[in-house]
Parts: structure tokens; sequence; C-alpha cells
């Protein structure tokens, strides 16, 4: 099957106010491979940077009473503005979309990893404690996504997936375009050996023969059971 892939560069940038939190992550494998080779691009920008008072205060007390701290709306608007502002003055025709992570979001899906994949730039908001100001979801980002029924701590972690999974549709960041799902399809895999015997137990655990028939036409029919 083929399926959309994404011809030019697209940066992602993550808004974040414990930017260490991704550098593990983006040194190693996949990722630190895409970003030597220029694949993609990914800046991790700290919200205190753009702050104006002395203390880089980047939340408050929410109105109305309540437990927890919200974050404002005064330095996610301006970290948000530098960013589309900087990118634009190179060429009015970027695209750009600006995301929140939040479990009111629409849920992350194939589908939408390859609707964003039409994106020059994706700009990820990485929320915290009680959330966001309201008026950052109302007039500061395009959509809000959700990585799962689940809550998280922070929105760092919904970024990498979301980064992750745009990402493996750009031609070489998997290194193979048949080694996507997408295109090869979903089923059971094994390798060497194919009967393995617990210690202590009496059966062996033995891959499927047809896998090791040779016979490809075969094994490409029990494969393909698996994605009807």
């Amino acid at each position: 099957m083929k399926i959309k892939t994404k011809s030019g560069k697209i940066r992602f940038d993550a808004i974040t106010i414990f930017p260490k939190i991704f550098d593990s992550y983006l040194k190693e494998s996949l990722f630190k491979r895409a970003l030597a080779n220029k694949l993609i691009e990914f800046k991790v920008w700290n919200l205190r940077d753009f702050t104006q008072d002395k203390h880089h205060k980047v939340d408050d007390r929410p109105f109305g009473g309540g437990p927890g701290m919200v974050l404002k709306i005064e330095p996610i608007y301006r970290a948000v503005s530098f960013l589309s502002e900087k990118r634009k003055a190179k060429s009015e025709k970027l695209k750009i979309r600006v995301i929140l992570f939040s479990t009111r979001g629409k849920k992350l899906d194939v589908k939408m990893a390859r609707r964003l994949l039409s994106y020059d730039q994706l700009i990820l908001i990485c929320g915290r404690y009680e959330g966001v100001d309201e008026r950052v979801v109302r007039y500061v980002v395009d959509e809000e996504i959700s990585i799962g029924d689940y809550v998280l701590s922070g929105g760092e972690l919904p970024a990498l997936v979301l980064v992750e999974t745009v990402a493996r549709l750009i031609p070489g960041f998997l290194g193979k375009y048949e080694s996507l799902e997408d295109v090869k399809g979903f089923y059971p895999v094994y390798t060497r050996p194919g009967d393995f015997k617990p210690e202590g137990k009496i059966k062996f655990l033995s891959a499927p023969k047809i896998l090791l028939s040779g016979d490809h036409k075969k094994i490409k029919a029990w494969r393909d059971k698996f994605n009807n």
C-alpha cells in the first residue's frame, strides 16, 4: 500500500518548563540519526525564557479558587508568537500548526499523523500542573490532542509520542520504506531459535512452521490473514 510521506523537512518546536526531559530520547537511536541527517528539526524551548518578571513566573493560582497552579497565557502567547513569526519571516508560504496536549483533545492516530505531516512546523505546547489558561485554548492553539484515555503529569511525553508518530512517516527515518506497518501490514513476528524450550519446562515454544518453510507465497498468505 502506498502511503503519503513527507518530501520536505518538518520542524518540531516543543514549549515546556522542563526542557531536559527531552534530552536522552533525542540523543538515541532513530531520532539521533534523523537529526544528524537533517531529516527533521527539533528544538526545545524553556517557557520561562518568555516571561518578563525577574522571577520568571509561568504559573499562578486559578481564579475562583481550587487546588494546584495554572500556566499563564502571557509567556505561552509570547513563545508561540516568537516561533511562528520567526519562521514566517523566511517564507509566508510555511504551514504552521500549534498544538496543545490535553485529555479532552482528539485522540492521536495514524490518520492524524499523516495530516500533521503536511505541515512545515508543529509548535507543541506541553502543559503542566492543573493545565493552561483557557484563553490559550481559545485564542492561541489550532487544536488539542490526546494520546489516550488516561492522565499524565505533563505534555512532554505526549509531545515525544506525537513527534515519533509523525516523523516515522518521513522517508529515511526508519531506514526502509517497507518498515512502515502501513506498508507491510500488522502480523506476528518470530526469529531464531525456531524451537525454544524454557528451562525447567517440558514443552517447546515453537515458531509457526510455515515461516520456516521458505514458501514465500504461503508466508504472505499467512501474514495477510492478520490484516483482513
